[in-house]
Order: C-alpha cells, then structure tokens, then sequence
C-alpha cells in the first residue's frame, strides 16, 4: 500500500525544462544580439555560472552587464509568471490526495520559484512539504532528500516520480522500488551508483562551483574512464553508464 509520494518538480509536475534551453537566446534577444545556432542544446549542458561567462565571452555585451544576475531574474519571472502544468499533472495530484496519499516534492530549484509557480498554477494545495537540494545542502547523487520527504514513511509504501535517471538510481539507494516519470521501474539492485563514482561527481561540482573547469574537466575524463558519462542539466549532474 503507497502512503507517501515524493515528486520531483521541474519535469514531472512542472513543465520547465524548456527555459534552460532558451534562456541565454531569451537573453541575448533581450540585448538585440542574435543567437548562433544551436546555442540552447550548447548551455543545456552548462551551469549557469558557466553559460554567463560563455555568454559574455562569446557576444559583445556592455562591460556593465551582470550576465548571470539577469539570467537568474530571467529564470524567476518565467517560474513566477509562465511555466506551465505538466499534462496530467493536477489529475495524478488529486488522485493520490483522494486515496489519502501523503505528496512531498523533492527538488533541485529554489524553493522561491518553484513555490509561486505551483502556487499560480493551483497545485501548491496537494502538497504537504517542499525540500530543495539547496536547503539541504547536498544534491540529488545523494538519498537525504528522499529520506526527508519520506517523512517517516517506510520506503516499501512510498512512491517516487522523477524524469532524471541519476535522480532515480539516487532514490533507489533509498528505496526498494521507484517508479520513473512513464512508470518505468527501477530496483536499486540494478545499475547501482558506486559510491566512488558518487564522490567524484560531487567533487567535480565543486570544482564547478569554484570556476576550476581545469579539475572538472579532468573529473570527467576520470569517470569516463570508469565508464560513466556525466552530463550537467538544470536539475543537476546526470550521470548515465557507457
């Protein structure tokens, strides 16, 4: 019997991830700068940290420009006032709540934007907590998240919904059996993470986060050789074997 479901946002309840793609095109339109082709798929793949510098070496944009404070006022005013619904999301809400199904959201997004965007959209309601990876302080290649938003619910009678398959091999690490945006499911006995591989991805986005691309770079050449392919997405580090 599920009691508690635990629902990743950007992607399963949120249909978001179209902003990280055209985001810095939405940008340089906005500063009367044509984007180069195929601009969007190329900062997919980068931080935000990353993509402002890109931006701001690439394009000839005014000494004065705070490149990544106006993409992350960009971010916010699409969560506050576009993005939409996933298809489907507010049925599957209210079913669950119908059936007494405890739902918490285990996110990877500011708590800020995420709450307005669901607030809008009339979902906020389902709802009974939202952690985020940055209250936490540590990412989703880590269960601490799932433990919380379990809320002491015993992992065989909870529910997990992410569209991430590093989130979902995460998950399982806390969980016996999860279920994937499409109801693929995932036991954690299978394509298990080791923890080795977990260390260096979280070693390597701190190296992101302090601009030493040089270490990141050299972080992914070391787990490619381990046979594992690292991709960075809005929702963080996606990792995925070869």
């Amino acid at each position: 019997m599920i009691r508690a479901a635990i629902f990743d946002l950007d992607g399963v309840v949120l249909d978001s991830m179209s902003i990280w793609r055209d985001l810095g095109a939405r940008y340089l339109l906005h500063r009367g700068l044509t984007p180069e082709p195929g601009l969007g798929e190329l900062l997919f793949s980068m931080s935000m940290e990353q993509g402002a510098d890109y931006l701001r070496t690439h394009y000839p944009l005014p000494e004065s420009a705070d490149v990544l404070a106006d993409l992350s006022a960009m971010l916010r005013d699409f969560y506050y006032n576009e993005v939409p619904e996933k298809d489907g999301a507010h049925e599957a809400l209210a079913f669950l709540q119908d059936r007494g199904v405890a739902v918490t959201a285990a996110t990877s997004s500011p708590r800020t934007h995420v709450t307005r965007a669901l607030e809008r959209l009339g979902l906020l309601p389902y709802f009974r907590a939202i952690y985020t990876t940055g209250e936490l302080g540590v990412s989703k290649h880590r269960p601490d998240i799932y433990h919380l938003a379990a809320q002491g619910v015993p992992p065989r009678q909870c529910l997990v919904a992410e569209d991430s398959l590093y989130a979902l091999q995460t998950a399982a690490a806390a969980f016996d059996e999860i279920t994937g945006e499409l109801g693929l499911l995932y036991n954690r006995k299978k394509d298990e993470v080791p923890a080795e591989v977990t260390a260096l991805v979280e070693k390597r986005a701190a190296a992101k986060k302090a601009k030493d691309w040089a270490t990141a770079d050299a972080i992914r050449a070391e787990l490619t050789a381990m046979g594992w392919a690292v991709k960075d997405t809005a929702q963080g580090p996606q990792l995925s074997k070869l």
